[in-house]
């Protein structure tokens, strides 16, 4: 059952929102959460926004969404009677970033089939993995970065 404003401990909140509590101090510290009121016991207290607020940052960063983006994504989300054309161009920004990504583990994971198919057994000595990833000049592609 939902509790009512700012009747969730740190702990409920996170439970709520599926976030742990070091993350939800983290999100106050980097000005994500407004930090929310304390009881007289120093104990934070959130409410249902709050609490929603949280699961969208949790939500924004599943989907790969950086700090700064969802800071972006907050900030409009405040305002509703704007115009979505910010919140598109961040989107279609970590589109194209997934799509890089996407690129170089495509590149990747060639490079490691075409070194496990060419692995024939036998001895390290021999080893085809051992001996591509000793030497880069044997890979096809220039760079092969993973997600980063």
């Amino acid at each position: 059952m939902p509790a009512s404003h700012a009747d969730y401990s740190i702990g409920q909140a996170a439970r709520v929102a599926g976030v742990k509590v070091p993350t939800i101090r983290y999100y106050e510290a980097q000005g994500l959460l407004t930090p929310p009121p304390r009881t007289e016991g120093n104990q934070r207290r959130y409410g249902a926004a709050e609490v929603a607020r949280l699961a969208f940052i949790r939500h924004a960063r599943e989907l790969g969404f950086p700090l700064p983006a969802i800071r972006d994504l907050l900030s409009l989300s405040d305002h509703p009677d704007q115009s979505c054309d910010a919140a598109d161009a961040i989107a279609r920004a970590q589109l194209a970033e997934v799509e890089r990504r996407l690129e170089n583990l495509t590149a990747l994971k060639s490079e490691l089939e075409r070194m496990v198919d060419q692995c024939q057994g036998g001895r390290i000595a021999n080893c085809r993995v051992i001996e591509v990833l000793a030497n880069h000049d044997q890979c096809l592609a220039e760079t092969h970065n993973p997600v980063t």
